[in-house]
């Protein structure tokens, strides 16, 4: 492992996946531009409309998702982290939310089917039922060992929750811990970015959190926000609440420094 920049992109996907891909390409041009050799992409990245919808074309959603980000790895010469985007299940009647990280060469590094799903009834009278176009991956998350950037460990948005799925990364050696999301605007500017650093904290990792931000379709709003986050879970970097890039140092120094003088990895007594 080695220094190098790494970039969380900022998107406001709508239900055109052509339009949602042109500017995808924007953004990770403007990464590379500034440098970054590891480059993430939030969750409904292609494509964030009615769930129904989603199911209906999945599989063309997955088809032109996954042959972007192979292209734009192959391109650019970089490494590529899909955030989430529908793959269509056996039966067909429901879709998986898939995670993909794509090396240079086009090749697929690691794959991960999002194992929580977003069902919840929030206080602004907002209801989310994931499950209902979605069916919940049953592995855990899987860890991709690159002699460039270390320890890479997979996950998307509302697994955030839930540390234990962090702490089975980070106990499989992960350094850098993804979390591409689509957080709502109400949850968000209360739990996004303690949740990001409390992973960050508590496991002694680098979070680099690409998001969706803004309003997408009817009443669906994201919360913005990408960040990079560093091992003692200060935030390197903010997109704020605009389109854009997040740009931060991933320094394996600095992993070593912290994991040094806060060793809680090596503390634990439950197991």
């Amino acid at each position: 492992m080695r220094s190098y920049l790494v970039a969380a992109v900022q998107m406001n996907s709508v239900p055109d996946v052509s339009r949602n891909l042109a500017h995808a390409e924007d953004l990770i041009d403007l990464a590379v531009r500034q440098g970054a050799e590891l480059v993430s992409l939030p969750e409904n990245f292609s494509f964030l409309g009615q769930e129904d919808d989603k199911v209906a074309q999945a599989e063309a959603i997955a088809a032109a998702t996954e042959k972007f980000l192979k292209t734009m790895a192959q391109r650019y010469q970089i490494t590529i982290l899909g955030g989430g985007f529908p793959v269509p299940a056996a039966s067909g009647a429901k879709v998986y939310n898939v995670a993909m990280l794509v090396g240079p060469e086009g090749d697929t590094l690691a794959r991960y089917e999002k194992v929580h799903l977003f069902d919840v009834d929030l206080p602004d009278g907002n209801t989310y039922q994931e499950s209902r176009s979605v069916l919940s991956g049953t592995q855990l998350p899987p860890i991709y060992p690159s002699k460039s950037f270390g320890n890479l460990g997979l996950s998307v948005c509302y697994d955030v929750r839930f540390p234990e799925l962090y702490r089975h990364l980070s106990q499989m050696g992960a350094e850098v811990l993804f979390v591409p999301a689509a957080f709502t605007a109400y949850t968000g500017k209360d739990h996004w970015q303690i949740l990001l650093q409390a992973r960050a904290i508590e496991n002694t990792c680098y979070v680099i959190a690409p998001a969706q931000t803004g309003k997408h379709y009817s009443l669906r709003q994201s919360h913005g926000h990408a960040m990079i986050i560093d091992p003692w879970g200060l935030i390197l970097a903010d997109a704020g609440e605009e389109p854009g890039v997040a740009i931060a140092t991933i320094d394996p120094a600095r992993l070593s420094q912290v994991r040094q003088q806060m060793p809680v990895l090596q503390h634990r007594v439950f197991v």
